[in-house]
């Protein structure tokens, strides 16, 4: 029997560290933050191979780039693949471009084999994945979906109160092509896990039927400022207390929505935060995740009933305001499907899985069949300049992607040896 069909694993490493150089910080991570300068030059660096290998390049009102390699027959709705060449200011090497540069190794791999799929195969770079420069993430993703306006997305600034309509136009990718859906036949996104599961239990790749969604909450616990020697302790009114209680609880919360409940406070401000004051008020964020919309619900019950219960024995007013809601993602049967057939044939060992992070996939999910695959990254570790891959965990997710890509493109549903 003939080997199965591979990607050529030495090419796409060789890309992965070419493009590392862009950005490249001195501590082995890189930072390429949406639209700066150094975007444009990764940008055109990917640009540059496309051609090389006579793809076609468009480019959107958001500046999301499409490679297109043609089918055999160019009025099927093509396949999509890709993921974001940003980063976060300290970012890792992998994160996102890994998924990019996978898709360009499927088409060239195909390439080398003459190989001709019925439908078109095009890769995206997706603007502002990270939301590290512009508040949100997926930012362009989401225009993309319908999730939120062109004008909102183009209207984001960064810190300095530059736009993000400035910023294309000063890179040189405001596009032409309008930023919103087309008929896409299937997509996959190919992406580290940025988490230890797999690692941990020593699987090759992840099939991810679906994501988390996300319910953000702004807190305040209001209590009352006083001198914190002459204020005896049964007459004070301490807000961080209350905080501490609300805290412990909170956990509770994560623990109680089972495997994969997920309950954070990632931000606290203390005030007047002084060593020698009771703290008079205390504002902190939380942050719940779960696969299950019911099982939201029910954390966000759960909150609403401890602070009362909380507070109101230590004398603390409070508000409480549900600032973002973000939907599970269910993915898609068929290109599920897709995915464990090609891990399948290629003898690796896969387990399903959600993930726990949000990615342009998830609003891509919302208007086309859509599903992610996962290949470790060392003890989980991402978003930091300590990111790292192994050169087979890399090959493995490329040839997945190559075959699920194949079995998506052809009517004849076999999978290519």
């Amino acid at each position: 029997m003939k080997p199965p069909l591979r990607t050529r694993h030495d090419r796409l490493w060789e890309t992965l560290e070419t493009m590392a150089r862009i950005g490249a910080t001195p501590d082995g991570g890189v930072c390429r933050l949406a639209l700066s300068e150094e975007d444009r030059q990764a940008r055109q660096l990917l640009e540059t191979w496309a051609r090389q290998s006579h793809y076609t390049i468009r480019v959107d009102a958001m500046g999301n780039q499409f490679i297109r390699r043609p089918g055999s027959i160019e009025n099927l709705p093509p396949v999509l693949t890709g993921s974001h060449l940003d980063s976060q200011p300290t970012g890792g090497r992998y994160d996102g471009v890994y998924g990019v540069l996978a898709g360009l190794e499927v088409l060239r791999t195909l390439d080398d084999h003459g190989i001709r799929t019925e439908h078109p195969i095009e890769i995206v770079n997706w603007t502002n994945e990270e939301g590290a420069r512009f508040a949100p993430a997926m930012l362009a993703s989401g225009v993309f979906s319908g999730t939120f306006d062109l004008d909102f997305g183009l209207s984001r600034t960064d810190t300095n109160g530059i736009s993000v309509a400035q910023a294309l136009h000063s890179i040189g990718y405001a596009g032409s092509s309008p930023a919103e859906a087309f008929p896409i036949h299937a997509a996959f996104e190919l992406h580290i896990e940025q988490g230890p599961i797999l690692e941990a239990g020593h699987q090759d790749i992840g099939i991810v039927t679906g994501a988390q969604g996300q319910r953000w909450f702004e807190i305040e616990l209001i209590g009352r400022s006083a001198h914190a020697g002459t204020t005896p302790m049964h007459l004070r009114r301490d807000a961080v207390t209350g905080f501490a209680q609300m805290a412990h609880a909170i956990h509770g919360i994560g623990l109680d929505a089972g495997e994969h409940g997920r309950a954070t406070i990632g931000m606290v401000q203390v005030s007047p935060n002084s060593r020698n004051v009771v703290p008079g008020k205390v504002f902190f964020s939380v942050e719940f995740r779960h696969p299950d919309e019911q099982m939201l619900q029910q954390q966000e019950q759960a909150l609403a009933e401890l602070l009362p219960a909380i507070a109101q024995p230590l004398g603390l007013d409070y508000t409480l305001r549900r600032v973002f809601d973000y939907p599970p993602v269910v993915f898609d049967t068929q290109c599920i499907a897709n995915i464990r057939q090609a891990a399948q044939h290629l003898g690796l060992h896969a387990a399903d899985m959600i993930s726990g992070a949000g990615h342009d996939a998830c609003h891509l999910g919302r208007i086309a069949p859509t599903a992610m695959i996962f290949i470790p990254c060392v003890e989980g570790i991402s978003h930091n300049p300590s990111e790292k891959i192994h050169p087979h965990w890399a090959a493995a997710g490329a040839d997945v992607l190559l075959h699920a890509i194949l079995s998506a493109s052809t009517t004849h549903k076999g999978i290519l040896s």
